[in-house]
């Protein structure tokens, strides 16, 4: 089973939890081929590739254009070298500036390469394009199925 992340950055910290433990939830019914894809931004795309990691499976890791590092936080570069090395494969979309379009086009890498995305989302519109709604209705015409995880209640 591929399946892909999408998710909101910057969640409240209290939602980490409970977000990993939706996600561990899901992967576990995924079987024991697994492969997940991930831009493994901080946040959700990070959580998802450390269980697809930890259960074993596949990582295969999209980068939306070469400055993409650059532009996540400081603190988390560590992080994101450890999966990036930990993946299996590596695709690009050749872009080299880390802008909107970039992030679509790795988002929709990624969706191409899927049999079901998972995404962290409230179900409310992007806040720029290639936000996570973006990227859901771009599942959606692409015919990739997809499951939101949200907590009831929850706000970001």
């Amino acid at each position: 089973m591929r399946i892909g992340i999408t998710g909101h950055r910057g969640l409240p910290e209290e939602l980490e939890g409970v977000v990993r433990a939706m996600l561990a939830q899901e992967l576990a019914q995924a079987g024991a081929q697994l492969t997940g894809v991930s831009c493994i931004a901080d946040g959700p795309d990070a959580w998802f590739a450390e269980e697809v990691l930890a259960r074993g499976g596949r990582l295969e890791v999209v980068i939306p254009a070469e400055a993409y590092r650059a532009g996540l936080p400081p603190e988390y570069h560590e992080t994101y070298d450890h999966l990036l090395r930990s993946a299996a494969e590596v695709h690009d979309t050749g872009l080299a500036v880390a802008d909107e379009q970039a992030h679509m086009r790795g988002s929709e890498l990624l969706v191409q390469r899927v049999e079901r995305l998972l995404a962290v989302w409230d179900g409310r519109p992007a806040r720029g394009y290639g936000g996570t709604a973006d990227v859901v209705a771009y599942a959606g015409r692409f015919g990739v199925p997809v499951t939101v995880l949200w907590p009831d209640g929850a706000v970001r």
